[in-house]
C-alpha cells in the first residue's frame, strides 16, 4: 500500500532529524511506581505459598472461578466507602468507562448477580489494583494478589463463617508463619479477632452516635490498633464532632477483648441487651465461638470490640488475623505486626447488582498473600536456605565426544515419559561441567551415556548428592528415576 509507504517514510525521516541512538540513554528502566518483578527465586517461594493456601480451599470444598482485571467503572463505584478514591480509571475505551479491579469481592458479587447464582463455594485468587501511594517496604503494591475464598447462600447461622476462620487457621499453622516470629523475638503466635458490624452498631446507637457518624466513628474505631484510645478519642470528638460523653462511653466498650465469657458478660449488659441488633449480632457471636470450640481453634480467636474493618460492604461478622510477637517475656500485651488475613459478612452486596433487589448472603475471607510473602522470603534470605527454581529431576550427560545425538534421543524418551528432564545445549560439553550444572541448579540425578553403556543397553544413573553410580537398564530407567525423586 503507497499510503502506508509513504507514512513509514515519514516516520523514518523524523528518527533521522531526531539523531541515531543518542536518545536510547534517556529511556529509563525501572517497573512503574507500586509495582515489582519476581524473580525465579522470589516466585519459588510465592508458589510454595499458594500451593498451600489452594490445597486448603480445595480441601474445603471450593470451586475456581476468574474475572476481567478491569469492570465497568460503574460496578466498583460506591461500593468502598471512603477507599473509592483509590480505584485506578482507565481511559473512555469505546464508549465503555473502565476500572482495574480493586478487589476480588465486587466482582464476585457482581458475577454472582449477573448468573443469577445463589449457592457456591468459591476461591480466587488474581491480582488487584490500587492507586495508592506505594510504601512497598511494608508490602503495599499498586498491583498485588488478594487470595479470597467465599461462602454465597442461605444458610444456617454462623455455621459458613465458623469454617471461614478455621480455613484461615489451617492456612497460617500451614505456613508456620508464628515460627519466624518466635525466631525473631521472644514469643509469637497467631490470633484473629472477630467482630460483628451490629454490634458495633448498636453499641454505638446505646452510647448515643447519631446515624449519621457511624460510618466515620466506625473508621475512628478501627485505628485502635494503630492509635492510642486518647489518640482516636480526640480525633472523634475534635474531627468528626462527637460528644465527649458518647466518645466515653464508646471507649468503656471498645477496649475489651476475649471469648464466650466476654460476649456472656456482654449479653447480661443492661444497655446492649435492651438494644435489638446488640443482642442480636452478641448471640450469633456466641454460636459462633461454639462451632469454633468444636473445631479446637478458640485458643487462638479473641472476641476484639476494638476492630471495625472499613469497608463499606461488611454487615455482620468480621475478622482480621493478625501476626503477634511479644517484645520481652514480661510484655503485658503481644503486639501485633501486622494483619495477614481478613474478611467478613456481606450479605447486601449482590443484591446491589439485582435488579429486583434479591439478596445472596455471603461471607469470605481474604488472606493477604503479600505480607506472608514478604515475611517468608526474609526469612530464607536470612536463613540461606537454597531454593530451587526448577524442578529438574536428571540432566542426561555424556562422558565422551560424539553422543550429542544419543543424548537428545535419550532426554526425549524421558519427556515423554513425563520426566522432567535437562541436556546441555553444547555438542560436546566436558563431564566435570555437566556435574557443576547439576550442583548449581539442584538437579538430583544425572544419567550418563557412554559408548560401553550404549552397547549393553544400560545407563549410568548417578546421585549427585553422594556421588554413588547405578548402572540401570534403559527400560527401567524411567522407573527408577520416579523412584529415587518421588515425594517421601
Amino acid at each position: 500500500d503507497p499510503q502506508i509507504a509513504k507514512e513509514v517514510a515519514k516516520l523514518l525521516e523524523m528518527k533521522a532529524q531526531l539523531g541515531g541512538d543518542e536518545g536510547k540513554q534517556k529511556f529509563v528502566l525501572k517497573t512503574p511506581k507500586g509495582t515489582r518483578d519476581y524473580s525465579p527465586k522470589q516466585m519459588a517461594i510465592r508458589e510454595r505459598v499458594f500451593n498451600a493456601i489452594i490445597t486448603c480451599f480445595k480441601r474445603h470444598g471450593a470451586e475456581v472461578i476468574d474475572t476481567p482485571v478491569f469492570e465497568l467503572k460503574e460496578t466498583l463505584t460506591g461500593k468502598y466507602g471512603e477507599d473509592s478514591k483509590l480505584i485506578y480509571d482507565l481511559k473512555d475505551q469505546g464508549g465503555e468507562l473502565l476500572s482495574l479491579r480493586y478487589d476480588l469481592t465486587v466482582p464476585f458479587a457482581r458475577y454472582l448477580a449477573m448468573n443469577k447464582i445463589t449457592n457456591i463455594k468459591r476461591y480466587h485468587i488474581a491480582k488487584v489494583y490500587r492507586r495508592d501511594n506505594p510504601a512497598m517496604t511494608r508490602g503495599r503494591y499498586r498491583e498485588f494478589y488478594q487470595c479470597d475464598f467465599d461462602i454465597a447462600g442461605q444458610f444456617d447461622p454462623m455455621i459458613p463463617d465458623a469454617e471461614c476462620l478455621k480455613i484461615v487457621h489451617e492456612i497460617l499453622s500451614d505456613l508456620q508463619l508464628g515460627d519466624f516470629l518466635i525466631k525473631a523475638r521472644l514469643g509469637g503466635f497467631l490470633c484473629a479477632m472477630v467482630n460483628d458490624r451490629r454490634i458495633l452498631d448498636g453499641m454505638f446507637a446505646v452510647c448515643g452516635v447519631p446515624d449519621s457518624k457511624f460510618r466515620t466513628i466506625c473508621s475512628s474505631v478501627d485505628k485502635l490498633d494503630k492509635m492510642l484510645w486518647e489518640e482516636v478519642r480526640s480525633e472523634m470528638v475534635g474531627e468528626k464532632g462527637l460528644s465527649p460523653e458518647a466518645a466515653d462511653r464508646i471507649g468503656e466498650y471498645v477496649q475489651l477483648h476475649g471469648g464466650l465469657d466476654l460476649i456472656e458478660r456482654l449479653l447480661q449488659d443492661p444497655k446492649l441487651s435492651q438494644n435489638k441488633l446488640a443482642k442480636e449480632g452478641l448471640g450469633d457471636m456466641k454460636l459462633l465461638f461454639e462451632y469454633l470450640t468444636l473445631f479446637g481453634i478458640t485458643g487462638q480467636i479473641s472476641f476484639d470490640l476494638s476492630l471495625a474493618r472499613g469497608l463499606d460492604y461488611y454487615t455482620g461478622a468480621i475478622f482480621e488475623a493478625v501476626l503477634l510477637q511479644q517484645e520481652n517475656d514480661h510484655a503485658e500485651e503481644p503486639v501485633s505486626v501486622g494483619s495477614v488475613a481478613g474478611g467478613g459478612r456481606y450479605d447486601g452486596l449482590v443484591g446491589m447488582f439485582d435488579p429486583k433487589g434479591r439478596k445472596v448472603p455471603c461471607v469470605g475471607v481474604s488472606i493477604g498473600i503479600e505480607r506472608i510473602f514478604s515475611i517468608l522470603e526474609q526469612r530464607v534470605e536470612a536463613s540461606e536456605e537454597k531454593i530451587r527454581t526448577t524442578e529438574t529431576q536428571v540432566l542426561v550427560a555424556s562422558a565422551q565426544k560424539k553422543l550429542l545425538e544419543e543424548r537428545l534421543k535419550l532426554v526425549s524418551e524421558l519427556w515423554d515419559a513425563g520426566i522432567k528432564a535437562e541436556v546441555l545445549y553444547k555438542k560436546n560439553p566436558k563431564l566435570l561441567n555437566q556435574l557443576q550444572y547439576c550442583e548449581d541448579t539442584g538437579i538430583p540425578l544425572v544419567a550418563i551415556v557412554g559408548e560401553q553403556e550404549l552397547k549393553d543397553g544400560v545407563v549410568k544413573l548417578r546421585v549427585v548428592a553422594t556421588r554413588e553410580e547405578v548402572s540401570v537398564r534403559r527400560e527401567s530407567l524411567v522407573e527408577e528415576i520416579r523412584m529415587r525423586t518421588s515425594q517421601p
